[in-house]
């Protein structure tokens, strides 16, 4: 019996406007009835993510940051940090490559230095609480992500991934999606982080179903025992995935929800 179904967000739970699957409120009581955790497992910032499901924040986990940052309601289950002595100098590599836009993370918020409207309203879409200042050297606080943008190409695997992607050896350098590269902690990511809440709440793997789509999803899928690539997906989630499941366009997940939910308490009402 699954105990815990994980979703990635873009790509996979909203369609390609951003909008959730019209019977999504449905099937989440349908899941609560059943003692069935839901969780939005994205690279969104964490405060994003609780602003869109707000009424659903003391009921659900929140995977935020491609899992640097796990919570329940108010409280911070888990988080990790690039190291302290790295950050000076990936924030230099970030900020250093031309044309594309450096957000960079922490627990309490997001802070940018640049201006520019197109990166602005890009990151709108992921980040609900950042702050503009005048030099990263200003966060104090420990920091979970740097992530790069590339507003205006939408090609930041040859803008941005190809030149951060010698500093693997240290922490992780993952595409999040054509437009944004995430640079993380090393040992942490959306399965890992899956992990640690596995042992902490006593689910096994196989009482796990997940959904994805793109390659910070892989690892999410390999942590769980019903994996789901959406159709939209690309190839190598796919060849991951245990199951394929319709687009996101086609509201894979809920469908695949409702499937699961129909056979498994058949005359269940």
């Amino acid at each position: 019996m699954i105990k815990w179904i994980i979703s990635d967000m873009d790509g996979t739970l909203l369609d390609d406007c951003g909008n959730l699957p019209h019977d999504f409120d449905e099937i989440i009581m349908e899941l609560k009835k059943r003692n069935i955790i839901f969780s939005p497992a994205s690279g969104r910032q964490h405060d994003a993510l609780v602003h869109q499901f707000s009424k659903y924040k003391d009921d659900w986990l929140f995977i935020a940051e491609n899992g640097t940052m796990v919570s329940k309601g108010d409280k911070l289950l888990s988080s990790s940090s690039l190291p302290a002595e790295l950050t000076d100098s990936l924030i230099a590599a970030a900020t250093s490559l031309p044309g594309v836009y450096t957000v960079v993370c922490t627990c309490q918020g997001s802070y940018i230095v640049d201006k520019y409207q197109p990166f602005i309203d890009e990151m709108a879409k992921y980040y609900t609480r950042h702050q503009l200042i005048d030099d990263f050297s200003q966060i104090t606080d420990p920091i979970i992500k740097i992530s790069v943008c590339d507003c205006d190409n939408n090609k930041a695997i040859h803008t941005a991934y190809n030149q951060l992607e010698k500093y693997k050896a240290d922490v992780q350098v993952v595409m999040a999606s054509a437009v944004w590269v995430d640079i993380m902690p090393q040992n942490i990511n959306k399965g890992i982080a899956i992990q640690k809440i596995q042992s902490m709440l006593d689910i096994k793997p196989e009482e796990c179903m997940a959904f994805g789509d793109f390659y910070n999803d892989c690892e999410m899928l390999k942590a769980v025992g019903e994996s789901y690539a959406m159709d939209n997906a690309v190839d190598e989630v796919k060849s991951i995935a245990k199951y394929i499941a319709p687009s996101n366009n086609q509201h894979g997940v809920t469908k695949t929800i409702k499937t699961y939910l129909q056979n498994t308490y058949k005359g269940d009402a």
